[in-house]
């Protein structure tokens, strides 16, 4: 079996894949859960050593009767915070008793990378470039509504050929609570209209509808440049603001571990 780990700057999100004889298909409505037995999502804590990313690891795995030392084959690691890729590439060399396929330069990935420095791309944005190829093919947009709101734009050719980022969602609202003396944290949720009666219900709605219509205005330019590209989200709020979209076509909660699941088989 497969750990595939996506260490983000917030979350690490960690998923169980079994062997082919495992799981006859999808275990859920994406096509990015097949093989998928379960998935955990923890805080990223750089501070956190490899000893105790195995305790965490372990207990998640004794959900299911699983060790380390029986049933896990190999780990693929997608990380953009350099300390906790060192832990958890200590932690597989150490419990596991191999080295883990971690994205990065000499990894084989089959994506032509055409930035002008691919070595600056991000793990998880090339595990999900690779994930869309792998499901839908090009031309694409794959959209991650993660600590930033990444974009990203893949050719007819299956290239990676840049995209664009944005603050995300959350370090927005983060910012205007921080800067609005008057206003509060509130619960991201479906609002209730666009015109928002209480503030509560206002600062929903200018959440919910004003990303909604950047990934609309984003994409339109995107695809001017692309032609007809499928449009991929992911990502903690993709669920909340896909259905708001006019872009977004497919949601795929589970793409970046799709995605790392690809390249571990092309590097074994």
């Amino acid at each position: 079996m497969l750990l595939a780990i996506d260490i983000g700057n917030t979350q690490t999100v960690i998923g169980l894949f079994g062997d082919d004889d495992d799981v006859d298909g999808p275990v859920g409505d994406s096509p990015a859960e097949a093989g998928l037995l379960d998935h955990w999502r923890i805080a990223t804590n750089a501070e956190r050593t490899s000893d105790e990313h195995a305790l965490v690891v372990q207990e998640f795995l004794g959900f299911h009767g699983f060790s380390f030392d029986d049933d896990i084959d190999g780990i693929a690691i997608s990380s953009v915070v350099p300390r906790t890729t060192a832990a958890f590439r200590e932690m597989t060399e150490k419990y596991f008793g191999f080295r883990p396929v971690v994205i990065e330069p000499g990894v084989k990935t089959g994506l032509p990378i055409l930035t002008e420095n691919p070595r600056e791309v991000g793990a998880d944005r090339i595990a999900n470039a690779v994930a869309a190829l792998d499901l839908y093919g090009g031309p694409a947009i794959i959209i991650d509504f993660g600590t930033a709101t990444t974009y990203d734009a893949l050719s007819a050719k299956g290239e990676y050929l840049g995209g664009a980022i944005a603050p995300g969602v959350e370090i927005s609202l983060d910012a205007l609570y921080t800067r609005a003396a008057a206003l509060r944290r509130v619960e991201l949720v479906e609002p209730r209209s666009v015109i928002g009666r209480t503030t509560v219900e206002s600062i929903q709605s200018g959440a919910v509808f004003g990303f909604a219509g950047q990934v609309d205005g984003i994409c339109r330019r995107l695809a001017d440049e692309l032609g007809d590209p499928v449009v991929v989200a992911t990502g903690g709020l993709a669920a909340l603001i896909a259905p708001y979209t006019a872009s977004i076509k497919q949601v795929e909660p589970w793409l970046t571990l799709h995605g790392l699941r690809v390249v571990f088989e092309r590097n074994n």
